[in-house]
């Protein structure tokens, strides 16, 4: 009775954190965002600035999403098959943008490709701006979320092994066919894992972006900075009208990647 009674109280006390600490916060913006009805949150969404802020945000998530899956896909096949002088540090290199700020790799673009950088003076005078552009806000959301799909594909990739993909190979299969046929079969559920995670945070990246991207509304303000100047704006029921839509784009990623894993769950068991 004491171990029963034991194990309901830390249920309840789990139950608790995650109801302060997961749910309440989402609730609370919903909450704040519908505070004066449907109407004036649906207009916020339909402003020109939203509009543009949306636009931008979905495009350059999924420029990111395509680009760090090729990359990262590449990465990961190359450091669980192979080892090479270096390894070790490529892996700490990739991991990289999870131990810092992102504010840190924000400051590193603007280093490079800022009007006082290496290169950003000239790239200006061809016609071609990157901070406070489009590209930076791209540049710093590919560096963020670059390390997802190879962290998520690694392990899996070294589970599986690496018969099926000899056996491909003295078959005549060349590197391309065993990677399409083979590998990213074996390893699609960790593949769409990888991808979406990098979604969610490409969505919802602040600090890099924030510092790439001039916060010029209708231009380089994506969902994250438009909330903040519209906050900062002391329009509450706008700002938590876009946090609410942000909310439920990353809820809506996050189930399907639950759905996702489920599945290859239930035919792992199935096999």
């Amino acid at each position: 009775m004491t171990d029963r009674a034991g194990r309901w109280a830390f249920a309840a006390l789990v139950w608790a954190l995650v109801g302060v600490m997961v749910l309440l916060p989402p609730v609370m913006v919903f909450a704040a965002a519908l505070s004066h009805g449907l109407r004036p949150a649906w207009d916020a969404l339909c402003d020109p600035d939203a509009l543009s802020a949306i636009r931008l945000t979905m495009v350059i998530t999924a420029l990111a999403v395509a680009t760090n899956s090729f990359f990262g896909v590449m990465a990961a096949w190359t450091l669980a098959r192979f080892s090479f002088p270096g390894r070790g540090l490529v892996i700490v290199l990739v991991e990289l943008p999870l131990s810092v700020s992102p504010v840190v790799g924000g400051l590193v673009w603007l280093l490079v490709f800022g009007t006082q950088g290496w290169w950003g003076a000239a790239l200006e005078r061809w016609g071609y701006p990157v901070m406070f552009a489009p590209p930076g806000i791209l540049l710093a959301t590919l560096f963020v979320t670059f390390p997802y799909v190879t962290r998520t594909m690694m392990p899996m990739l070294r589970h599986m092994g690496r018969a099926q993909e000899e056996a491909a190979v003295t078959l005549g299969a060349g590197m391309w066919r065993v990677l399409w046929h083979v590998t990213l079969p074996g390893a699609r559920a960790a593949l769409v894992s990888g991808v979406l995670m990098t979604t969610a945070r490409a969505m919802g990246e602040f600090g890099a972006v924030s510092v790439v991207s001039g916060h010029i509304p209708g231009l380089t303000e994506t969902m994250p900075l438009h909330i903040e100047t519209l906050y900062n704006g002391y329009q509450t029921v706008a700002a938590f009208a876009m946090a609410a839509l942000l909310a439920l784009m990353a809820m809506a990623v996050v189930a399907v990647r639950g759905l996702v894993e489920r599945a290859a769950v239930s035919m792992g068991d199935a096999a």
